[in-house]
């Protein structure tokens, strides 16, 4: 496979070099016009052509060009672009900043008219480059903003089934589904995944960005503060626009190589970025392929509590001991999956007119992940029936195969144009998010020797079409104007498993989904909103949206936002909101249904259902139709530049959430075994039911702060520092909505297994900080990023315990060298002193924590039962079973070779 990439790259680079024949070759350097730093990666291109190439680190570049050419043009993101004519000898390029071109950056996410720089705009944005993304050596799209934004989180969960497709992630602590993400400035399909299992994002879905080739993106601008008022529902906690790589300026092939330091987990990649220039208009598209193998990080499994039979399975220890004296791990398999995808997306635009541009945008992603359920060790299962183990052979359990194949699509068509002043932006986008599910080398053991091996359990499928038309005007130097609307439709179907996986006791380990749970659920909304933007003075400036929207399936929501920011000089800005949000309850969240097998501390593995919010359970349950979830948001933000290389930004946060929908907790039958809720837990064949409903009133508040300071000699290099953080002062329910049904029974579905998902278990703080050192070209990357504390009470805990990740510093760092204008090479250590994820029991009535030692029981020998309860007897010893606040993998090195051509 490694000569098929290389004999790919060179046969680009032999057939682009058939076009430079009897060329010229320009050298020069380009650097910032007032403190003369020089500026990595802009862009130089032979005017009217398509040929050029982009600066190295040291901000120089060398381009061969038809001896024809006589001008370059020179452009870099913040800047004025600049006609250079061509002369001999070296070219020293000086760029002037451009403030308009700024402006763009920050109007297609932080206000949908008014034009501001980044010091001036009212809301607390961050904008990464590419760069940006790539020197943090991740091999994801969201794994690399865990480790660029502090409060962006996301986890790797050791073994959730679906979960493993794509990982749950988070702004500011408040779940996936209320941080809306935009391509382009157009809304992305949710994912078809809804989490249902013991992990956070419990009960919600996002949108898949792991599913973006890194290499397709030009910047991410992220608005960390409630925009439904710009953008409608799921902007609660703010938006992400990912902005994609547009006119060509060169194309890149990238070969990527990676493996654990345990000698796992190897992953490869290769990708293209390709495009071209025309008379009218301009293509890019990107092409990338990657495979990533298993990384496993099973624990070592106690024989005495695999035998004792509350804690595990009440068999004879003496077989315990001799199954895992073969097996000191059981035989599970957790960690990371093996996961092998392909992504496609082509981006382009296209001159109609004198001020008018068709665009358009168009992305396909496959994905196929491979993970394991937990090992059926032989005293669990005693028998398979004779179908998975080779006859002649002793039999020793097996272990199940899940196997999701996603399928995940986004495109856009659209036109904007501007005639007098008005600018008009018309597109249609379409997007889905597509999941099927394959389980293999399991058995329905209610079939006997009957039973397959290989089953289809079903899956899920959510898909919109989205129209959009948003007008602008700056009607004078002081006001500014736009308004437009949005009609959307969607559509989530959940698909029928094959009869063997649902039929009796289902699929070990995946039960399929009955015809009863499945089919396909739509709605529509149409909203509209109008923005004004008005400069009361040159220093302060007032923005104002209004927004109203109207859904199908439960009516009407009217929200508004207020924003503005103060000049007191140059160099200090106060800024500040208020916005009213909602967000509408998910298609999923409405409609599905089903019986999961999920871990029961002390119980193994047992199937609960999720019974819908429309369904006649529900109803007898006495549980309400979802609404939307209701917010006010407050921000309040202070921007410094006390110099010309040092920039300061404080921001304070305050999100209450009325009516909040989340999955409530399991709900076992009574004792008197005589209620509706007994009724239907034993109708359905299940041990606890949970639901969705509108449960809880919510408070989130914190603090984002970053410090950049750039341009600092030392030695014969300059370094850059940066210190980005967020800290939750409040992140908590304020009261619990109980359905009367529940609570007349004594029980609530939100117990404290939920509480800590939801809210405790994400970092109280994470603090970033950064050093780039660039010397002679070389540039040198570290960073280091302190995760705070995260909190669990996992359901067979005492009431008296908690479990608490420790805080832990991880520390990464790049190196990236230019071998040519053309080639570079960049190495990276991620996690350089293989810090790993620590766990305590914390005494609540003392306050003292306690580290667990599976190897020798004093003295933490009061901790052995919970210990075994909630690592499924140490399968799960270091992360346990709810995933911690960072990876467990350890350190990984990675390895790119990048050739621009």
């Amino acid at each position: 496979m490694k000569k098929i990439f290389l004999l790919t790259i060179l046969a680009m680079l032999g057939f682009r070099g058939l076009n430079y024949a009897q060329d010229k070759t320009l050298t020069g350097k380009v650097k910032d016009a007032k403190d003369g730093a020089v500026l990595p990666g802009a862009s130089v291109v032979a005017k009217g052509t398509s040929i050029g190439t982009v600066t190295n680190s040291s901000g120089e570049f060398t381009l061969k060009v038809p001896v024809s050419v006589s001008v370059l043009t020179v452009s870099f993101i913040g800047y004025a672009s600049k006609d250079v004519p061509v002369s001999t000898g070296f070219l020293n390029v000086s760029l002037d900043v451009a403030s308009n071109q700024l402006e763009e950056v920050v109007i297609s996410t932080g206000s949908r008219n008014s034009k501001r720089t980044m010091t001036d705009t009212p809301l607390p944005l961050d904008i990464l480059s590419a760069a940006d993304l790539k020197s943090t050596g991740q091999t994801s799209f969201d794994k690399a903003l865990q480790y660029r934004v502090p409060s962006f989180n996301t986890v790797n969960t050791p073994v959730n089934d679906a979960t493993s497709l794509l990982d749950p992630y988070e702004i500011r602590n408040m779940g996936p589904s209320r941080t809306l993400i935009l391509i382009n400035g157009k809304r992305k399909n949710t994912s078809a995944l809804m989490y249902i299992q013991t992990s956070p994002g419990r009960g919600e879905s996002g949108a898949d960005i792991s599913a973006i080739p890194q290499q397709a993106i030009k910047r991410v601008e992220i608005l960390r503060d409630g925009a439904s008022a710009q953008y409608g529902s799921d902007a609660i906690a703010g938006v992400m626009n990912i902005i994609l790589k547009d006119k060509f300026d060169y194309g890149s092939a990238t070969l990527t190589m990676g493996i654990t330091a345990k000698g796992d987990g190897k992953h490869i990649g290769f990708s293209v970025n390709n495009g071209s220039n025309f008379e009218k208009g301009y293509i890019n598209y990107t092409i990338d392929f990657s495979r990533t193998t298993l990384a496993n990080r099973p624990g070592k499994v106690s024989a005495d509590a695999e035998a004792d039979a509350s804690l595990g399975f009440g068999a004879p220890l003496a077989q315990v001991k001799s199954f895992l004296a073969l097996k000191p791990d059981a035989g599970n398999v957790n960690g990371q999956p093996e996961n092998t995808a392909a992504k496609f997306l082509i981006n382009g635009g296209y001159s109609v007119g004198e001020k008018a541009e068709l665009y358009y945008t168009a992305a396909y992603v496959y994905k196929r992940v491979n993970s394991f359920a937990n090992y059926r060790t032989p005293y669990w299962r005693p028998t398979d029936n004779g179908l998975l183990t080779p006859a002649g052979q002793t039999y020793l359990g097996y272990v199940p195969t899940f196997q999701g194949d996603l399928n995940d699509y986004t495109a856009t068509i659209g036109v904007k144009s501007e005639s007098n002043g008005w600018k008009t932006d018309l597109s249609f986008t379409t997007g889905g998010n597509k999941q099927l599910y394959t389980v293999s080398n399991s058995v329905n053991r209610s079939l006997g020797k009957g039973s397959p091996t290989y089953f289809k359990p079903g899956g899920y499928e959510f898909s919109h079409n989205v129209g959009n038309i948003d007008v602008s005007k700056q009607v004078n130097d002081k006001l500014s104007l736009s308004f437009g609307s949005e009609f959307r439709a969607e559509t989530f179907t959940v698909f029928v498993g094959d009869t063997s996986s649902y039929v009796g006791s289902g699929a070990d380990s995946f039960p399929g989904t009955t015809p009863n749970n499945a089919g396909t659920n739509t709605r529509f909304n149409f909203g509209g909103y109008v923005d004004l933007g008005y400069d009361i003075t040159d220093k302060f400036l007032v923005n104002g949206t209004l927004r109203s929207e109207h859904y199908s399936d439960f009516g009407d929501a009217t929200v508004y936002k207020i924003s503005s920011r103060y000049k007191f000089t140059d160099k200090v800005t106060l800024r500040g909101s208020y916005s009213t949000g909602f967000r509408a309850p998910l298609l999923h969240q409405i409609y599905q249904q089903q019986a999961q097998a999920s871990f029961v501390p002390g119980q193994g593995i047992q199937t609960k259902g999720v019974v819908n919010n429309v369904s006649p359970q529900a109803f007898a349950l006495g549980v309400p139709k979802l609404t939307p979830e209701k917010s006010t948001n407050f921000t309040v933000g202070l921007g410094l530049n006390p110099t010309k290389n040092l920039s300061v930004t404080f921001d304070y946060y305050n999100i209450k959430v009325k009516d909040r929908i989340v999955l409530g907790s399991e709900i076992e039958g009574t004792e008197a075994g005589n209620t509706a809720l007994d009724n239907i837990l034993t109708s359905n064949g299940i041990v606890a039911v949970s639901f969705f409903a509108n449960a809880l009133n919510t408070t989130t508040s914190g603090l984002d702060f970053v410090v950049s300071q750039k341009n600092v000699e030392l030695g014969m290099g300059k370094l850059g520092i940066n210190l980005a953080g967020n800290y939750t002062f409040e992140n908590k329910y304020t009261s619990i909505n109980n359905p009367k049904l529940i609570a007349d029974a004594d029980k609530s579905i939100f117990d404290r297994t939920q509480d800590a998902l939801l809210f405790s278990s994400r970092p109280k703080y994470k603090v970033i900080l950064g050093f780039d050192y660039l010397i002679k070209g070389i540039n040198i990357n570290l960073n280091n990023t302190l995760f705070g504390k995260t909190r669990f009470h996992q359901n067979g805990l005492d009431a008296n315990t908690d479990t608490e990740f420790t805080p832990a510093v991880v520390s990464d760092l790049a190196i990236s060298i230019p071998f040519s204008s053309k080639t570079t090479f960049t190495f990276n250590v991620n996690n350089v002193l293989n810090v790993l994820p620590k766990w305590d029991f914390i005494d609540l009535k003392t306050g003292v924590k306690t580290r667990y030692d599976a190897n020798n029981n004093v003295p933490s020998a009061k901790y052995y039962e919970q210990y075994n309860l909630i690592t499924f007897n140490g399968r799960y010893s270091r992360v346990t079973y709810d995933g911690s606040q960072f990876s467990q993998l350890g350190t990984i090195f990675n390895a790119s070779l990048n050739i621009k051509f």
